[in-house]
C-alpha cells in the first residue's frame, strides 16, 4: 500500500525522490493553513511540519491514518506529543541536523559577549575608538555551565574542548559519569545547584516544556553565586524576561546573549509588536548580544534537517 506524506513547507526535490523511491506519495503544500489541514489530514499516513501552526488534538483526531508526525527541527512544543503517543502515532524530530550549527553559534555568542566584539564593532562603525572600555574577559580558566545535555548541549561542549575552561553539565534526565570520562574528558556531570554555584558562563539547551517554562526566573538567578554570562539558544520562554532584565540591572548577571526571546510568534519569524519594558531594556543594554533565532539556521543545516527526518520517516513507515 502506498504511504501518503504531506509536507506543509517547501522541500527539495532530492528528498521527495528518496521518499518516492521508498514507495511513498508526497504532497507539498507550503501555503496550507490550519483549517485546510484539518480538512485533508485524514488521507495521510505521515505529516511533516515546522512550527507555522499547532498540531493539536483536533488535527490528531482527524488524522485517522497517521502513523508519524515529523518536525523539521528540534523543538516539539507545537505538537501534542503525549496525545499523539496515546493514539499510537510516532513523533519525530531532527536535532541531529542542526546541532553543529547551534554549537558553533553558541560559541560565537559567548565570544561576542565576553570579548565585547559586538559592542566594539558598533562603536567603531559610529566613529568611536575605545580600547579600555572594551577590554574583554577570557574564557580560559572559567567555568562554563551547560543546562540540557542533549544534541545541542553536547555539541556546544565539544567545541569548548580547546578553550582551557572547566565545563559542568546538568541534564534533568541524568548523565553517565563513566561515559563522560571516555567521550568528553573536559566535561564533568553536575547537579543544577553545582552549576549555579560555580559557573562564570551559563548556556541553556533545553526543550520548552511545562517543566522548563521560565526555568530561569528570579529565584533561579538569585541562586547564582557570581555575576555570570547567560546564553540562551534554546527557547525564549525558558527565561523569564522580566527577571532577566532585573538581574542585568542589579548586576546579578554580567551579560546575556540571546538567540531566542519569549515574545516570538509561533513561526519564529517575528516578535510581538507591543514590546514590554523589560525587552526594551534588554535591547538597549550594552551588556547584551542578540540574534533573531538563527543559531541552527545555516546553509548546511537547512538540508541536513530534512535529510535526517526523511531517514527517520522511511524507517518508521
Amino acid at each position: 500500500m502506498t504511504r501518503r506524506i504531506l509536507f506543509t513547507d517547501a522541500v527539495s526535490p532530492e528528498h521527495v525522490q528518496r521518499l518516492q523511491e521508498a514507495g511513498c506519495r508526497v504532497d507539498i503544500e507550503p501555503d496550507m493553513d490550519y483549517d485546510t489541514l484539518l480538512g485533508v489530514v485524514a488521507v495521510y499516513d505521515a505529516l511533516v511540519v515546522r512550527s507555522r501552526f499547532p498540531i493539536d488534538r483536533a488535527v490528531i483526531d482527524r488524522g485517522v491514518r497517521l502513523r508519524c508526525i515529523g518536525r523539521v527541527g528540534a523543538g516539539m512544543e507545537t505538537i501534542d506529543v503525549d496525545y499523539a503517543g496515546r493514539r499510537g502515532i510516532c513523533c519525530l524530530n531532527s536535532p541531529e541536523g542542526n546541532r553543529d550549527a547551534v554549537g558553533e553559534h553558541t560559541v560565537g555568542l559567548m565570544l561576542a559577549l565576553c570579548d565585547k566584539i559586538a559592542r566594539a564593532d558598533a562603536e567603531v562603525r559610529s566613529g568611536m575608538w575605545r580600547r579600555e572600555a572594551n577590554r574583554g574577559m577570557e574564557v580560559m580558566g572559567k567555568t562554563v555551565g551547560i543546562i540540557g545535555f542533549g544534541n545541542m548541549g553536547a555539541a556546544f561542549a565539544r567545541r569548548l574542548s580547546g578553550f582551557g575552561c572547566q565545563v559542568l553539565a546538568y541534564d534533568i534526565l541524568g548523565l553517565d559519569a563513566t561515559g563522560f570520562a571516555q567521550r568528553m574528558p573536559h566535561v564533568r556531570p553536575a547537579t543544577l545547584q553545582q552549576v549555579q554555584s560555580c559557573c562564570d558562563i551559563l548556556s541553556l539547551h533545553v526543550p520548552l516544556t511545562d517543566a522548563t517554562f521560565h526555568l530561569v526566573d528570579a529565584a533561579f538567578l538569585q541562586r547564582l553565586a557570581k555575576p555570570a554570562v547567560l546564553i540562551n539558544t534554546s527557547r525564549g520562554a525558558v527565561v523569564d524576561t522580566d527577571a532577566l532584565a532585573d538581574a542585568l540591572r542589579q548586576g546579578r548577571l554580567s551579560g546575556a546573549a540571546l538567540d531566542v526571546v519569549e515574545y516570538e510568534n509561533m513561526e519564529r519569524d517575528s516578535i510581538a509588536s507591543a514590546e514590554p519594558e523589560a525587552w526594551q531594556y534588554i535591547k538597549q543594554s550594552q551588556r547584551t548580544v542578540l540574534t533573531p533565532h538563527v543559531a541552527g539556521w545555516t546553509v548546511e543545516s537547512k538540508e541536513r534537517l530534512v535529510a535526517t527526518l526523511v531517514d527517520k520517516i522511511i524507517h518508521t513507515l
